[in-house]
């Protein structure tokens, strides 16, 4: 009964203070509901509030985490950018072609070449010694007749002069009575020979007669052998006794070998000695047709040039003049020179070689083989390796090579550039000195 006098009560005063415009029952709900709902909001808020906080102290920690990855990582690429910074003083020369063309750096195409070395060395050519006849007169006389000039070209046998000799006439009558006796002695030792057979005639005097053809002979032989000596031939001793009166004191001066006559001496009328030792030769005669090309070998050199290597001669242009190989290498050194001569015998059979013609004799050594080749200034040493250098698209960077023998001016690469790359054959100190002052600017000792 109590809760239905309330009820009441509060409707009754809910509807005066409605009609006093106060509030509405509705309105009155409505503010309760909005009053829970603010509650509600509030509550609301400050878990969000808390939420949020929440997610802001896990949101700075996450900054601060990303912000100590990211410092890191700079400092990770500072470092990695430092040290390619390093690599690229080290191990790259920035240049432009302009500027390298400028620097009279080269780039040449890696090919490979047989691995042979070229000598070229100093030759002269000389006459063969055993080419050359120096004519002294025999025997003495006076010249009477000259029959060749300096120049001419003559063959063996053939007569340069005529000399009257009285020397030459003693020895012929003395071979023409020599010769007289000993056919008078061979006469009576066949008579004794015959008397004895009939033992007409005692054994003695057979032994006497054999005796004195024997001595004789022996005359005869003597007196024959001393004009052999001053050039009288077996043809022209056969057919002394014929000779016309006064002819016997004639000689002529025969060459004895066929060439050209170098120089004469010889003068009509002149008078010579055959026991002058100091007197020039009559005539001088050559034969150029085979000529030595003397080579002067350096000490360094030796152990190349050796006999039955090739040769080849040419000119001071560059034509090629002969080629042959070397025939002997003399053993000793030249005092002045201080090389070793390296002879080769040289044709010159068309007569275009000189003697006292100073060419170049390029010797070629080596086996021969292919092999990829380079001129020996275009590999360095860069921090203790091999290198030569290749072109990039903006300079020049170095290459590891094994490097072989050295060849002439050239050496051998056995590894580390291929036929068709591309490298500086000109320049490379020029690089490696920029590669060394980039390193050095940076603080960087190599």
């Amino acid at each position: 009964m109590r809760l239905i006098l309330a009820t009441v009560f509060l409707t009754f005063v809910g509807l005066s203070l409605a009609a006093c415009g106060n509030i509405s029952p509705t309105d009155s709900a409505t503010e309760h509901d909005h009053e829970e709902h603010d509650h509600e909001e509030h509550d609301h808020e400050e878990h969000d509030h808390e939420e949020h906080d929440h997610e802001e102290h896990d949101h700075e920690e996450h900054d601060h985490d990303d912000h100590d990855e990211r410092e890191e990582k700079s400092s990770q690429d500072e470092h990695a950018g430092h040290d390619h910074g390093d690599a690229e003083h080290s191990d790259h020369v920035e240049l432009s072609l302009e500027a390298a063309r400028e620097a009279g750096i080269v780039v040449s195409v890696a090919a490979k070449n047989a691995a042979n070395e070229t000598l070229s060395l100093p030759a002269e050519l000389r006459f063969d010694a055993d080419r050359v006849a120096a004519i002294s007169p025999l025997v003495s006389g006076r010249i009477e007749n000259l029959t060749a000039r300096e120049g001419d070209t003559i063959s063996r046998g053939d007569t340069l002069a005529v000399l009257a000799s009285r020397e030459l006439a003693d020895l012929k009558a003395e071979y023409l009575t020599a010769e007289t006796a000993e056919t008078l002695a061979r006469q009576a030792l066949a008579r004794e020979q015959t008397l004895y057979a009939e033992k007409i005639t005692s054994e003695a005097d057979l032994q006497t007669a054999t005796a004195a053809f024997a001595g004789a002979r022996a005359q005869r032989e003597g007196v024959e052998n001393k004009l052999h000596a001053v050039g009288v031939s077996d043809a022209e001793l056969s057919k002394l006794s014929e000779s016309p009166d006064g002819s016997l004191a004639a000689t002529r001066v025969r060459a004895p070998i066929g060439g050209v006559i170098a120089q004469r001496t010889a003068m009509l009328g002149a008078s010579v000695s055959a026991d002058d030792p100091g007197a020039p030769a009559l005539f001088t005669i050559v034969d150029d047709s085979v000529l030595w090309a003397d080579i002067a070998v350096y000490k360094q050199d030796i152990s190349a040039v050796q006999p039955g290597i090739a040769v080849n001669l040419v000119s001071s242009t560059g034509a090629m003049l002969a080629s042959g190989q070397v025939a002997l290498v003399l053993p000793s050194f030249d005092e002045t020179s201080r090389t070793v001569t390296a002879r080769m015998i040289v044709d010159n059979a068309e007569g275009r070689l000189r003697p006292g013609q100073f060419v170049t004799a390029q010797i070629m050594t080596g086996n021969g083989a292919l092999a990829v080749m380079v001129p020996a200034g275009a590999i360095v040493q860069v921090e203790g390796r091999t290198v030569v250098f290749v072109p990039t698209d903006d300079g020049f960077e170095p290459k590891q090579v094994t490097e072989g023998q050295q060849i002439g001016d050239r050496k051998v690469i056995r590894s580390g550039l291929a036929v068709g790359e591309r490298y500086v054959s000109e320049g490379a100190f020029t690089l490696k000195a920029q590669l060394e002052k980039d390193a050095f600017g940076d603080g960087h000792v190599h």
